[in-house]
């Protein structure tokens, strides 16, 4: 691909012709390419011809889809960073439509081989029963049906065995009581038989244990090349290497703290029986 990587531009309509331009010296119809990234094709159109402004992942699953090299890819995602936040307001998500953002993570599911998540507070998408979920969604006005289905259209990535999936919840995210006794018994259930999926290592951190340091934010690495951060009014997304490999050492670290298989089983059983006591 002959682009003058000292020739890209700041501006959002420089980075709509650097991506058609690449596009183009690819040999790759913009048809084609939006088949390879999930996304539809007047979307492409859209990104190329500067009427939307992609987010730093719809930059990032073109880049992918069409092989660009390292250095000409990490200067595009330069220039997409400039013409663009790397946050994601949940207001603005509420307001396009959640399930466009499920869509999204989809795509980026299906883009990565390795995915660890951290979930501090709650349990997450891939991990919820249809009532959990639901009850997830209970707080956003209007109507989530379409949402909650994307959701739930998403947990089939699970069982895709080329990918690896690790999950560290806190006793928090597990036991935090968003249902009845019952209904949280049941998704309790849930995790244990996502547990026992060949591509899946899910672990857990009971309270009490002595961990020298605190966790701040629910975060999901995907392989080692981002990773999002979730807060109260929004998403981060983090491109650089230090801060993703900062976040890696961190998984890491609770990694070692966290009770996985039989262990991990058994700690959830007990939990769902104390919930069911409750009844």
């Amino acid at each position: 691909m002959a682009i003058d990587l000292e020739e890209l531009g700041h501006s959002k309509g420089d980075l709509a012709k650097t991506l058609r331009e690449i596009r183009v010296q690819a040999g790759l119809a913009g048809d084609r390419l939006a088949r390879r990234c999930g996304m539809t094709q007047s979307k492409i159109s859209k990104i190329e011809t500067g009427r939307t402004v992609p987010s730093l992942v719809d930059v990032e699953l073109i880049l992918r889809a069409l092989g660009v090299p390292a250095e000409l890819a990490q200067r595009v995602l330069d220039l997409a960073r400039v013409a663009n936040t790397e946050w994601q307001d949940v207001r603005a998500l509420r307001r396009k439509g959640l399930e466009k953002k499920q869509v999204e993570l989809a795509a980026l599911d299906q883009s990565s081989s390795e995915i660890r998540h951290f979930l501090l507070s709650m349990l997450n998408t891939l991990l919820g029963t249809p009532e959990y979920i639901r009850a997830s969604l209970a707080h956003v006005p209007g109507d989530t049906t379409k949402a909650v289905a994307k959701k739930l259209e998403r947990q089939t990535v699970l069982y895709d065995e080329s990918k690896a999936f690790t999950f560290l919840l806190t006793e928090q995210a597990v036991r935090w009581a968003v249902l009845p006794a019952r209904a949280m018994a049941i998704q309790m259930d849930r995790l244990i038989s996502v547990s026992r999926l060949p591509n899946v290592r899910l672990g857990v951190i009971p309270l009490g244990k002595y961990i020298p340091e605190s966790p701040l934010n629910t975060f999901t690495l995907y392989d080692h090349s981002l990773s999002t951060v979730e807060t109260e009014t929004g998403i981060v997304i983090l491109r650089d290497r230090r801060d993703i490999q900062r976040y890696h050492e961190i998984f890491a670290m609770y990694e070692t703290h966290a009770l996985f298989d039989e262990q991990a089983r058994e700690r959830i059983a007990e939990w769902s029986a104390l919930a069911l006591r409750q009844l």
